[in-house]
């Protein structure tokens, strides 16, 4: 299940979201970022590690969305780090005593049963403004923004020139706006936080979908882009992501479908 992206990284695909777990070697073990999202491809996922001998010995959410910070007792008990933002939102969440049920509400039916929530949202919070990861392995820049979702960071592993993007510059979603804030502005400067790093990035991992390389980094920044600005301006939607999804991602078009909704609404 392990497929090497770049020298010392490798990702961990989930079935249903295309979800990408990523996995950084370091000198005793590894940083694992955003483990999900079932519990048989978290077992699957443990299981690879344990036969190459490298256990987890970090772990990041890159925000506090559901399937970002899901963990496993396979995985072992490794720091789990976030933003601040991420930590603080997560425990709010956590202190509600039917927040479970309110996490199950929220899960995909088809995998709802096979989706563990004792270990949900044990997230560390790095002091605010830290912009490297503290761990023993290749350096880990932080990039913090609001887009998408509080407290949101994509992670740029420096000496193998791979950014961790979290949910942004997917293939098969189009950005997804936070509910809070100024959320067309906060994602465009969230997709400026990006671009500023783009020159030092020859692999982009998405939350979810395919691996971008060479030009097509800055090629998902653009159509990202394009994508807000056209929601900013009511133009009528032209993203590739919605007019020819992906074959069985049709349904992901509701989405600029309500987003749409809302901002003529008024309601973002």
């Amino acid at each position: 299940m392990l497929k090497q992206v770049a020298e010392g990284v490798l990702i961990h695909r989930s079935e249903l979201l295309e979800n990408n777990t990523v996995v950084v070697h370091g000198r005793d073990g590894v940083l694992l970022v955003d483990a999900g999202i079932t519990g048989a491809e978290m077992t699957c996922l443990a299981a690879d590690l344990r036969e190459l001998g490298r256990p987890v010995v970090a772990g990041f959410s890159t925000h506090p969305d559901w399937d970002h910070v899901l963990w496993h007792a396979g995985l072992g008990e490794a720091p789990r780090y976030g933003t601040a933002r991420c930590a603080a939102f997560l425990r709010d969440v956590l202190s509600e005593p039917d927040w479970k049920a309110r996490v199950a509400e929220g899960l995909p039916p088809e995998i709802a049963e096979d989706t563990p929530l004792s270990l949900y949202g044990l997230v560390t919070g790095l002091p605010a403004g830290t912009t490297r990861l503290p761990w023993d392995g290749p350096g880990v820049r932080i990039i913090e923004h609001t887009a998408h979702a509080p407290g949101h960071a994509a992670l740029l592993i420096e000496e193998r020139r791979v950014l961790v993007a979290g949910d942004m510059l997917s293939d098969v979603f189009v950005p997804m706006l936070d509910d809070t804030g100024d959320p067309i502005e906060d994602y465009l400067a969230g997709l400026g936080a990006l671009e500023g790093v783009a020159d030092d990035v020859d692999v982009l991992l998405p939350g979810h979908g395919s691996v971008a390389r060479g030009e097509e980094v800055r090629a998902r920044i653009g159509l990202d882009r394009a994508y807000v600005e056209d929601l900013r301006d009511g133009r009528q939607c032209r993203d590739p992501r919605v007019v020819s999804p992906k074959p069985g991602w049709e349904w992901a078009s509701g989405i600029h479908e309500g987003q749409a909704r809302s901002l003529a609404r008024g309601d973002a």
